[in-house]
């Protein structure tokens, strides 16, 4: 009998790291999240293009929306995380929509937001 396997996407997808928040308090005794740097979860994932708007003057902010695609049972891949992919950071800025299949083919989609560039990396 053949076994169902992962979608296409995600059996030939790209590798990320999907950094976590955590809580902690900061010194006026407040709960704040933070990215937990400590525990990364690295994941195959496939990548689909949404929107971008490019930077056409200095001062502008140049905009590059992607969804990704991941399983299920990743822990931490909700708001407040962040996502290193091809060389760049990215904010999740979706709530993880859970779309229900059959074990191998349930799945997530965020959508991710590339971290602004520093003057550095422009």
């Amino acid at each position: 009998m053949l076994r169902p396997m992962p979608s296409m996407q995600r059996r030939r997808g790209q590798s990320a790291t999907v950094y976590p928040y955590r809580e902690v308090t900061d010194r006026r005794g407040h709960r704040v999240r933070v990215v937990d740097e400590d525990n990364p979860v690295v994941v195959v994932a496939a990548f689909i293009p949404d929107r971008s708007s490019r930077a056409e003057l200095p001062g502008q902010q140049q905009i590059h929306v992607v969804k990704m695609i991941v399983r299920d049972d990743v822990a931490g891949c909700e708001l407040w995380a962040q996502v290193e992919w091809r060389g760049s950071r990215w904010d999740v800025v979706t709530p993880p929509a859970y779309h229900h299949g059959t074990r191998h083919t349930r799945h997530v989609t965020v959508s991710l937001r590339r971290r602004p560039l520093t003057p550095t990396e422009v």
